[in-house]
């Protein structure tokens, strides 16, 4: 969900995922890869625990490694409930891609015509905000809603940031959004510039509630329920299922640190969910479901190898071919997701730590599955 850690890690990730040479041999299988990873990534300093998902050509493989709470020989496992952070908005987009084939919307509907009321800002040189534009980053809304939270996540290390994420979503609902919504300046042009924006995100999840007249957290659980079998994943958590939600660290501090406040739709930030389910997501992104192949599809290309779908960024490389991926961050976790549909290989791995380092740690211990997959392909 943060702005500008998320939005450089993105890019980050797509300019530095091509294929690199292994350090070692590659795994003789997938499960030996994953213990590697996790070796990998737990010699990190500040973290502290990690679980991976791997779908492999139809094959399901989970691990979990390292204690929740240093000393405390609190293992994650699969009833732990994760914050998932900005891998949330992919669901968002997904079931936008579902309403577009459903004929109830258009990608290139002004977002006005979903809106409370007029906002006449909403625009730039006459050209009205769409949907393509918030799906792909490219609508230059500001990053966060309200604007001040911009400015915090300026100095996201810092250890008084939790806190003042929290003071500044304390009391902002919907009603807060549509009023600061009146303030927001576009800059243009649009569908050119990538510019991270979960307030954008937030549009979409008002949208899709809109078009299907239902809470966006309903209209989320029920889909990924009926789509993918996904039971234990939402916004928000029941209070008997507190305990299972995976405490975490923010930054270099030693204290654990409260989790990711609720946004005004969530759809940017707030899922949590288990491994188990993470595995079922993964299956469904491999899968032939139609509104799948339509969030995949490239709707703005910056780079030869760097494109964004319905939220997707999409990279390709020698070693992946076309991929999608995405991060997620919060300030007590961190994730990726990584679809590969060359070889029916998904990945989701987090960690309960979230600092400047930590993406880059994920990034370089995922290097032994990708290795080994490509060894094992080629061995075919």
């Amino acid at each position: 969900m943060m702005t500008k850690l998320a939005a450089s890690i993105t890019v980050m990730t797509l300019l530095l995922a091509a294929c690199k040479p292994a350090a070692t041999a590659p795994a003789h299988d997938i499960p030996a890869a994953m213990r590697q990873t996790a070796a990998t990534l737990l010699q990190s300093p500040l973290l502290h625990a990690t679980s991976i998902a791997v779908v492999y050509r139809g094959k399901e493989f989970i691990l979990h490694q390292g204690e929740l709470e240093t000393g405390k020989a609190n293992p994650p496992n699969d009833t732990t409930l994760y914050e998932i952070g900005s891998v949330s908005k992919t669901f968002a987009g997904l079931l936008l891609a579902n309403a577009v084939l459903d004929g109830k919307a258009a990608l290139d509907d002004p977002i006005q015509n979903y809106l409370p009321a007029a906002y006449p800002n909403l625009q730039w040189q006459g050209q009205p905000v769409r949907l393509r534009h918030l799906i792909t980053h490219t609508s230059t809304m500001p990053g966060m809603l309200p604007l001040q939270v911009n400015a915090i996540l300026q100095d996201f290390t810092a250890h008084a940031t939790p806190a003042k994420l929290n003071a500044a979503y304390a009391n902002y609902g919907q009603q807060q959004f549509w009023q600061d919504l009146h303030a927001v300046s576009i800059k243009g042009p649009l569908g050119k510039d990538y510019a991270y924006s979960s307030a954008g995100t937030e549009l979409i999840a008002h949208t899709l509630e809109t078009i299907y007249a239902m809470p966006y957290a309903d209209l989320l659980t029920q889909f990924i329920a009926r789509e993918a079998g996904m039971r234990d994943t939402g916004l928000k958590i029941a209070a008997q299922d507190a305990g299972r939600l995976a405490p975490g660290y923010h930054s270099d501090n030693p204290v654990i640190t409260t989790p990711m406040p609720q946004l005004p739709w969530g759809a940017a930030g707030n899922l949590k969910s288990t491994m188990p389910d993470m595995a079922k997501y993964l299956r469904l992104q491999l899968s032939a479901h139609r509104a799948v192949a339509e969030s995949h599809k490239p709707l703005v290309r910056f780079q030869d190898d760097f494109s964004i779908g319905y939220f997707w960024n999409i990279g390709n490389n020698r070693q992946l071919g076309t991929h999608y991926v995405h991060h997620g961050g919060v300030p007590r976790a961190q994730s990726y997701a990584w679809i590969v549909p060359q070889y029916q290989l998904g990945v989701f791995i987090i960690t309960n730590q979230s600092g400047d380092a930590t993406a880059g740690a994920m990034e370089s211990a995922l290097a032994p599955i990708f290795d080994t997959v490509e060894s094992m392909e080629s061995a075919k």
